[in-house]
């Protein structure tokens, strides 16, 4: 294609994302703002340029971005209270940046509230709860993470709940537990969407088997193109058909390009090899930089990303794909989405490679809003005949598998 033609798939991608709302699934923004700045927006102004982030209001103005989930998580070695309280701090900041930027930023806890926001000209803001570690096995306190306005929670993040396995753990539920299911009813009686990306196929599978409404992967890319136990398989992305749901595609390097998974996969056996503390972060980063002068780390590039979303629309169907960046979530991203401003050139690569503009529409936000308002019709229904949930962790899980309510 000529430049005349790259800049005027580029125009039409600006305008695209400038008319209807690109609804990213997923942004880290909040954990750096507290490993930085301790939430301080006075030391980190997000008016302004902010050269230590993936993400500030200016280049989320240039990214076309209309409305995103960010991310409320905390690690899932924390454990207990300190997991409720770091969730509730995260949200906190979520509400002081909402406070600080008024005019920039709106809460949006609903799809029509998401609409609203856009054609106000804010950034519609949704929270995601990462790991049900948030809730510690509480139903209760899922439901007042609902309240605080959080409309989705991945059940779990790198390591298992006691409810729930995790993709990067070892097996422990098998998938579910009796209370793990259960869970998953109550999200939906309520209208929070349940979150598979991080869980392990056997947990997305027994999510599917119970669910009522759709269920998304706010993060999570095909794992038939790049095997990374992060990404979903095709037999359950060929279940969202039936089921509703959404794959947000992730822009993860190790998670999109072959090589980048290879090299993480051998640079894990030089720390093991070492004999590194893999906790401590620094330490882990400072011998990959090491590493990585051996064996240079190669760099995922846009055309993976559109490998993936072709993949995952190919094998679940248009109305099925979303965009989960994973922006201030991961040290490295591919060449053309370095940060938020990348957004417009992955829309045009899409027009350009034949993609209509109705295509882009609906991954871009029509997809992630129609699971949202279906939703909340279930949630209406379920919640005009069921009580909240009062099961217990210590009741379903402490003795032989019992039936969850509607498991036949």
């Amino acid at each position: 294609m000529s430049l005349m033609g790259l800049s005027g798939e580029r125009s039409a991608a600006e305008e695209l994302l400038h008319n209807s709302p690109l609804i990213d699934g997923h942004n880290d923004l909040p954990w750096e703002a507290r490993e930085q700045v301790g939430y301080d927006l006075d030391r980190m102004d997000l008016s302004l340029p902010v050269a230590s982030t993936d993400t500030d209001l200016p280049r989320l103005r240039r990214g076309g971005v209309g409305g995103q989930f960010w991310s409320v998580w905390v690690p899932s070695s924390w454990e207990g209270g300190r997991a409720v309280v770091g969730t509730l701090e995260q949200i906190d900041f979520v509400y002081a940046m909402l406070a600080r930027y008024p005019d920039q930023l709106g809460i949006a806890t609903s799809a029509d509230e998401v609409v609203g926001q856009f054609r106000a000209g804010r950034i519609a803001c949704l929270l995601g709860a990462e790991g049900g570690h948030s809730i510690n096995s509480s139903m209760g306190a899922l439901r007042a993470l609902y309240r605080l306005g959080v409309r989705y929670m991945t059940l779990t993040h790198n390591d298992n709940t006691p409810w729930a396995d995790s993709a990067t753990d070892s097996p422990r539920s098998g998938g579910l537990s009796p209370f793990g299911k259960q869970v998953v009813r109550e999200m939906q009686r309520l209208g929070m969407l349940v979150d598979l990306s991080h869980v392990a196929a056997t947990t997305m599978q027994d999510a599917l088997d119970v669910s009522r409404a759709p269920v998304i992967f706010s993060h999570s890319s095909a794992r038939a193109l790049c095997d990374h136990p992060r990404n979903v398989p095709d037999d359950i992305l060929g279940q969202l058909k039936g089921n509703g749901g959404v794959c947000m595609v992730t822009f993860v390097p190790q998670f999109v390009s072959v090589s980048c998974r290879q090299w993480e996969l051998r640079s894990e056996a030089e720390l093991y090899a070492r004999g590194l503390d893999l906790s401590d972060s620094g330490l882990v980063e400072a011998a990959l930089d090491e590493w990585s002068q051996t064996d240079p780390r190669p760099q995922a590039v846009l055309a993976d990303v559109v490998a993936h979303l072709n993949h995952v629309r190919e094998v679940a169907g248009l109305e099925h794909v979303g965009i989960g960046g994973d922006f201030d979530g991961s040290p490295y991203m591919p060449r053309g989405l370095s940060d938020v401003t990348g957004y417009p050139s992955l829309f045009a690569a899409l027009l350009e490679s034949g993609w209509s503009q109705s295509d882009c529409i609906a991954l871009a936000g029509g997809n992630i809003l129609r699971v949202l308002r279906s939703a909340e019709r279930v949630a209406e229904e379920l919640s005009a005949s069921e009580s909240p949930s009062l099961a217990t962790i210590d009741e379903l899980d402490a003795g032989p598998a019992q039936p969850v309510l509607g498991d036949s």
